[in-house]
């Protein structure tokens, strides 16, 4: 497809409804996202030309690997163990299982190996959402009344975290031990919407260089900021939903986004036919690779 005028190439041509939750695992080679609300695990090594779909019996957002053939994963339900060999799932601990209404969004290992998990409504209640810190066997909710979870991503170092609630417009800053990824101090405000910002801020992830790179839903783009919260690049995409980032390549040094087509118009999609695909930016960048999740 054409895509002249974007620094970017197709990495799947899937036109997912939710795509999201995209990670990488550098010892087999192989990107997996999901599409949320399509029920679906997409999985694609980067060497071949083409992804295997996975059918999910229930609503799944995001992917950590525990060690080879072995995969958590955050669903509506809480955290299931996935077995690469046969896909099966099997419960690790419930999050929020007895209600019916929300499901996991955003999620993010810590350099420790412990896991952020957001969750959100399924219809997009205002505050039914909340923040979650596995690690180890152990559950602890960190925050609530939140609406949309997003932007959940870490220094190098462990001892910052960051998130969102998207529709305040806010990615807020906080300090956290990192021994075990357990906030330390009270979340701050680290970037506020600006008429810069274009959209609303979605998934992030953080590079070597302490760039944080922040999906724009609604934005057309992905965009980084430096440590002072400022932009400091934004580079265009051919959809309006992008989702969530995500370091690929052996030496991460490559950048994939998803998207996603979900409430998007039948009008606006014959005007925008790339809406839901995955993309690679065409140039590099210093990436970090995620690290195993501990449980």
């Amino acid at each position: 497809m054409d895509l002249n005028g974007f620094d970017c190439t197709i990495l799947d041509s899937t036109n997912c409804l939710l795509g999201e939750g995209p990670t990488y695992d550098p010892e087999t080679d192989t990107l997996w996202w999901f599409d949320i609300t399509g029920r679906k695990l997409l999985e694609r090594r980067l060497d071949d030309d083409r992804s295997t779909v996975h059918d999910l019996p229930f609503l799944c957002s995001a992917l950590a690997v525990i060690e080879p053939g072995r995969q958590l994963v955050a669903t509506e339900h809480g955290l299931y163990e996935r077995a690469l060999a046969d896909g099966s799932l099997t419960e690790v601990i419930g999050i929020e299982s007895d209600n019916p209404t929300t499901r996991s969004n955003d999620s993010r290992v810590h350099p420790c190996g412990a896991f952020w998990i957001g969750t959100m409504s399924k219809t997009g209640a205002e505050k039914a959402g909340s923040i979650y810190h596995y690690f180890r066997g152990e559950l602890k909710r960190l925050y609530t009344d939140i609406t949309v979870t997003n932007a959940m991503c870490f220094s190098a170092d462990g001892s910052v975290g960051y998130f969102t609630d998207t529709p305040t417009g806010k990615v807020m800053r906080v300090a956290l031990d990192p021994q075990n990824g357990l906030p330390t101090g009270t979340p701050e405000e680290f970037i506020v919407r600006t008429p810069d910002h274009p959209g609303w801020a979605d998934g992030a992830v953080i590079d070597a260089d302490g760039l944080m790179w922040i999906a724009r839903w609604d934005g057309s783009c992905v965009q980084a900021y430096d440590a002072s919260g400022s932009v400091v690049e934004t580079i265009g995409l051919p959809a309006t939903q992008i989702t969530c980032p995500a370091f690929v390549g052996k030496d991460a040094s490559r950048m994939i986004l998803t998207s996603a087509a979900e409430g998007i118009s039948e009008k606006r999609l014959i005007e925008q036919p790339h809406a839901g695909m995955s993309f690679l930016l065409d140039r590099r960048v210093n990436g970090r690779l995620e690290p195993r999740v501990a449980v």
